[in-house]
């Protein structure tokens, strides 16, 4: 049996797909510990996370999805970390996939696998444009980690809202620690009327450029 991994799925009020994210972790048939940050939810989400057997911590007030992550951080018991968006799905055997890579180099800190979009059978634009090919620079169900690696870079930053997957890896290169990029596709992101990817765009922007400041300011 695979050492333990902890999958931390910050979400608010995702009833709508959170069970089909659940139900893909579900039959990767690994050893795993759920965690769901529930960020101030009004809706099923904490009751579909708990009929499913995952560990639930709740924000009283919404403190965004960094805030999640690093929630998740600490309290997961596992020896390596995956992030995973409440709406998106992965794919059969994408952990173990993971998992292998990331055990044959001790220096090897993360391993990340390719996203693919897909357009939501709900969503009102069944002909909104999305990415022909799949792509990596996304966490959800993608990217897997050692735990350690927030001892050497520490919590994410929560001013920023997005961009942080881009903030952790400068800071890994910075201390080159390793990262392995494996071609092919660990997960399928949904795009909807309403999640963040869509709506966050502008702000998405602004906070890499934050980053990239940040970070030359620390160099």
């Amino acid at each position: 049996m695979n050492e333990l991994i902890s999958v931390i799925i910050p979400v608010k009020n995702g009833h709508k797909y959170l069970s089909a994210a659940l139900d893909g972790i579900k039959v990767q048939n690994m050893n795993v510990e759920v965690i769901v940050v529930d960020d101030a939810s009004i809706d099923d989400t904490v009751a579909i996370a708990s009929n499913y057997g995952a560990k639930v911590i709740h924000h009283e007030t919404s403190k965004g999805q960094v805030a999640g992550k690093n929630s998740g951080l600490k309290v997961a018991s596992g020896k390596y970390i995956m992030f995973h968006d409440h709406d998106d799905i992965m794919r059969e055997g994408t952990l173990a996939r993971l998992y292998d890579a990331i055990c044959i180099d001790d220096e090897l800190f993360m391993v990340m696998g390719k996203v693919k979009d897909f357009i939501s059978p709900d969503a009102v634009d069944q002909n909104a444009q999305i990415k022909a090919e799949p792509y990596w620079g996304l966490f959800t169900g993608a990217v897997l980690m050692r735990k350690e690696l927030f001892d050497c870079v520490g919590l994410f930053d929560e001013d920023i809202h997005t961009g942080e997957i881009i903030a952790l890896q400068m800071k890994m290169q910075q201390l080159g620690l390793k990262i392995q990029k494996l071609d092919f596709i660990a997960s399928d992101r949904r795009l909807h009327d309403s999640n963040f990817g869509k709506t966050a765009r502008l702000k998405e922007f602004k906070d890499y450029a934050s980053v990239l400041r940040k970070l030359r300011k620390q160099g």
